[in-house]
């Protein structure tokens, strides 16, 4: 069996990379932008940082934010009809998760109009054709959906929340600029990035992980590891190491899938609205623990990845040694350790279904089951 990468055509990283929109732009012969971001960043100027520069290169633009924190099937569908009114012919996303989710189902459904159904990009969906040319300029640093191949839609109807995975929506070219991020709320940061430690972690121990992913995903735990309280703390160092650590977990997790911390995590965000960072950090340790029994000696080199000292340790000593570190790490940057402000009790068989028939969930390392999921979240409450 042939492992595949897929990644941006190009990407530019380090404090001042959104300075080379305008030629990415101008050299791909590009005429018209449809700036996608939500009301927040545009509200905060963040927005008009990249609009600056597309009006300094004379390059016209509409702006679209009806974008919600997680982004629902109206939000595209509203977004691929304002598309078609604008007459664009790239698109440029502009924040974190939801925007960059919003613009890559805008950017399939445009060349892909069979798609007109957001519900049928559910899952691998056998598109035929690239979406809209995309510049994705992160505004956070934890999704990394500038750089993989996945995206996230709320079907608000339904309760629920479904991935889509497609090699034809990935971003033709990125702008990871640490400046575009430190503005940032401590409690964004902190969310943001242990879901990027989530994508490390979870890509690391995934059924489909191989060797190249290997090595992103335990030098991206590493990276965030010893800059996620930093950048909390929004020193530049911490800034720019977590730019750069979570768009690493990116390049290898949208190449091999992850695990039952997301499954169980997006359905929280459908029911609940909790920012998926939050629930992911959350759920983190306890599937960990779940996990250990079947990830051979994978948790020895997270924990030293985490900064612990695993000389002499045995295995049941360094597994318990990963789990505590990213514990740690959690609890210093300000996550809940627990569910029980969020998950409401009558609600739990409904997410344990939801979070077994989640895309991520036979990704993980362990097989399970509803009812183990079920206990999961109980363990949490």
């Amino acid at each position: 069996m042939a492992n595949r990468i897929v990644l941006n055509e190009v990407s530019y990283h380090g404090a001042g990379a959104i300075n080379e929109i305008p030629a990415e732009v101008a050299s791909r012969g590009l005429k018209k932008a449809f700036v996608c971001s939500d009301p927040d960043l545009i509200k905060f100027g963040l927005t008009k940082k990249v609009t600056d520069l597309l009006d300094g290169a004379n390059v016209p633009y509409t702006v679209y934010s009806d974008i919600k924190p997680n982004p629902t099937i109206e939000n595209v569908q509203s977004g691929v009809a304002a598309f078609k009114e604008s007459e664009a012919d790239f698109i440029v996303a502009i924040g974190g998760g939801s925007s960059m989710d919003t613009a890559k189902a805008i950017g399939i459904i445009i060349t892909n109009p069979e798609y007109a159904d957001v519900r049928s990009l559910e899952g691998v969906a056998p598109t035929k054709n690239k979406c809209v040319p995309t510049f994705a300029v992160p505004t956070t640093a934890g999704t990394a959906a500038e750089v993989t191949i996945n995206y996230v839609i709320t079907d608000v109807e339904k309760n629920r929340k479904f991935v889509c995975v497609d090699t034809h929506d990935i971003p033709v070219v990125t702008f990871v600029d640490p400046e575009m991020m430190n503005t940032m709320p401590k409690g964004l940061t902190a969310a943001t990035g242990m879901d990027a430690l989530t994508h490390a972690i979870e890509g690391y121990i995934t059924k489909a992980a191989w060797e190249m992913t290997d090595m992103f995903h335990l030098k991206a735990i590493e990276i965030i590891g010893r800059s996620l309280r930093g950048a909390v703390e929004n020193t530049p160092e911490g800034r720019s190491d977590m730019a750069l650590g979570q768009y690493i977990a990116g390049m290898g997790f949208s190449n091999v899938g992850l695990g039952i911390v997301h499954s169980m995590a997006h359905p929280l965000g459908a029911v609940y609205d909790t920012p998926h960072g939050v629930a992911n950090a959350i759920i983190l340790p306890t599937v960990m623990e779940y996990n250990a029994p079947y990830t051979g000696e994978k948790y020895k080199y997270i924990a030293e990845a985490m900064g612990v000292d695993t000389t002499g340790m045995s295995q049941e000593e360094y597994r318990k040694a990963a789990v505590d570190a990213v514990r740690k790490l959690s609890v210093d940057v300000g996550i809940p350790t627990n569910l029980k402000d969020i998950v409401k009790e009558e609600d739990v068989h409904f997410l344990a279904e939801s979070a077994y028939a989640d895309a991520c969930r036979p990704g993980n390392p362990r097989d399970t089951s509803v009812e183990e999921i079920e206990a999961l979240y109980r363990s949490l409450l």
